[in-house]
């Protein structure tokens, strides 16, 4: 056995020249210890049991499976030979899972190892956020006993109560200047001043240092028990987590890919699928590094998923996704786009029709800033365009950037034979260009012939129909006018209708007035009225005298003249 006077670790490490009857020799992780039994055995339950049931037995042979790193069973040596020990956040939980190997309890033992390290735990460890993440990151190699033991939930408990608390622990959202409307609450947040969270003298412990094991199941507490998404998924510490983990390193061999795999399709199950949390540049990104790693199928289809629904947020660079496979007959991943416009318009729901536009002039200027690839092929080309056009169905816009982008192409590859530059053409609806594109692809010698004819041959047809609807709407406008004409016609014409009825009215009232009246005047002077009609009829009879003489009718009355007259009329 080592000297008990050399504290050095060498001397726990090394072999004894000269063994005692009670020593014994144990391996940790390959690094040897000699120990004695009978002081180990008077701390170990285990080892008691083992010794009391074969007194001259080697317990070697019984503890082969001696868990944790040779730094802790170090440790738990000089504990069970008398020398001081001393338990820091970096040991204890290896130190805790050999003193449960070893049974290292109150019942065997009073101040046992057991008792000694679980008070350290819960008194240091489990109340402080910085010492439970650094306990975590140093208890990986031993990770299925922590487990066991129930470490890992005690601490991870301790983490999520304090994210419950105060969710910036994470760190703060990614800003997402997309969404920076949706996202002003933030604003309002104010940290507790208590926990120091952002003084520059004190610095806040990353989840980025716990490997993926200890990651995944942390950040599924966190979702499970209700800590904003925004802060659980979209905090800077996971973006942070998969550039470390994922994007840094050269390591290029099967062992590295597999981990990075492995890590990039934990990332994605962690994220949620709410809308905006991301970036859409940040979505691609991991899109991009799920497919060059040969993540599983339903990594990538997540990630496609959540770009889909905010994908008019997305930039052409974004879009340029290049294709993997050793032969890549085709540069761009043309599958992949389309499986992403599927997503999109599965999910877009808005009455506004601006997104569709916006990813419609987005594959349209997709298109424009690969034309000029001088080893864009020409089925990769017309793919992207069939793609562009089937995006831009149902709405109002030209193809006016689909034409610039077969002006580029062919300038770009004038090599093409006539046939060829056809087959280029044939994603161009003439019908749809513009009066300008059509003044344009006149005079564009690149073009084929054929193609020109068609082009201005639908311009005359705009050009008539144009003509067409003027006529249609002028037409409308003199029936417009006419019809207000007579409107106003009708108009004047009852208003005068109206003062007319109400002149008559006046009229009735005036004459009804006069006759009333003139009744009373005539019932004052009716003998004079007599009077007066008498005389005037004297004087009649001597006009209608004179008249009957100077017609030689003296001796006819006037009754019989009035006869004769009357009979007169009748032959």
């Amino acid at each position: 056995m080592a000297k008990k006077e050399n504290t050095d670790k060498s001397t726990w490490l090394s072999k004894s020249q000269s063994f005692n009857s009670s020593d014994t020799q144990l391996y940790v992780r390959g690094v040897p210890f000699t120990v004695d039994r009978d002081l180990l055995a008077a701390k170990s339950a285990k080892v008691s049991a083992i010794i009391l049931e074969n007194p001259k037995s080697d317990i070697s042979h019984s503890l082969r499976d001696i868990p944790g790193d040779p730094a802790a069973f170090e440790l738990l040596a000089r504990f069970c030979h008398g020398y001081a020990m001393k338990i820091s956040t970096e040991n204890v939980i290896p130190l805790i899972v050999l003193a449960c190997y070893f049974e290292m309890t109150e019942n065997h033992s009073e101040n046992n190892l057991v008792k000694g390290a679980l008070t350290f735990f819960e008194q240091k460890i489990i109340p402080s956020w910085n010492e439970t993440i650094k306990a975590l990151s140093t208890s990986e190699h031993v990770l299925q006993q922590a487990v066991h033991l129930g470490l890992m939930d005690s601490c991870i408990q301790s983490i999520v109560e304090k994210a419950l608390i105060d969710p910036r622990y994470l760190g703060e959202p990614v800003k997402n200047l997309d969404f920076d409307s949706e996202n002003s609450e933030e604003e309002d947040f104010r940290p507790n001043a208590r926990r120091r969270l952002f003084d520059n003298d004190w610095k806040l412990e990353d989840l980025t240092r716990l490997s993926p094991q200890l990651y995944e199941p942390i950040i599924n507490s966190m979702n499970q028990n209700g800590v904003p998404s925004k802060y659980v998924a979209a905090a800077a510490s996971l973006c942070e987590y998969e550039k470390k983990w994922v994007l840094s390193g050269d390591d290029m061999s099967i062992y590295a890919r597999n981990s990075r795999r492995d890590i990039i399709e934990a990332v994605e199950r962690l994220l949620p699928n709410d809308k905006g949390l991301f970036p859409c540049t940040l979505l691609f990104q991991k899109l991009r590094a799920a497919i060059g790693l040969k993540a599983s199928l339903e990594c990538m289809t997540g990630f496609e998923q959540r770009i889909g629904k905010q994908l008019e947020f997305a930039t052409v660079k974004d879009l340029l996704i290049p294709s993997q496979g050793y032969a890549k007959e085709v540069q761009y991943d043309i599958e992949c786009l389309k499986r992403i416009m599927k997503n999109f318009y599965g999910n877009y729901s808005s009455s506004d029709s601006s997104g569709l536009i916006t990813v419609a002039e987005l594959m349209e200027d997709l298109l424009i800033e690969i034309s000029s690839d001088i080893d864009l092929k020409i089925s990769t080309f017309t793919s992207l365009a069939d793609l562009a056009l089937s995006v831009a169905h149902g709405i109002n816009l030209n193809s006016d950037g689909i034409y610039r982008a077969i002006d580029i192409y062919l300038d770009k590859h004038r090599f093409l034979t006539e046939t060829e530059k056809e087959e280029v053409c044939r994603v161009l609806d003439c019908q749809k260009t513009s009066a300008e594109a059509c003044g344009h692809a006149a005079k564009n010698e690149r073009l084929p012939l054929r193609v020109v004819v068609q082009i201005l041959f639908a311009a005359q047809l705009q050009l008539r129909d144009e003509f067409k609807r003027e006529a249609i709407d002028s037409r409308d406008v003199f029936r417009n006018s006419e019809i207000d004409e007579e409107e106003e016609a009708k108009m004047e014409m009852e208003k005068t209708s109206v003062k007319v009825m109400e002149l008559e009215e006046e009229c009735r009232l005036m004459k009804k007035e006069i006759d009333n009246s003139r009744y009373e005047d005539d019932k004052n002077s009716s003998i004079v009225t007599i009077s007066k009609k008498k005389k005037k009829k004297k004087k009649n009879g001597g006009m209608w005298r004179k008249i009957k003489r100077k017609l030689g009718c003296m001796t006819t009355n006037l009754q019989d003249y009035q006869y004769q007259v009357i009979k007169k009329n009748k032959f």
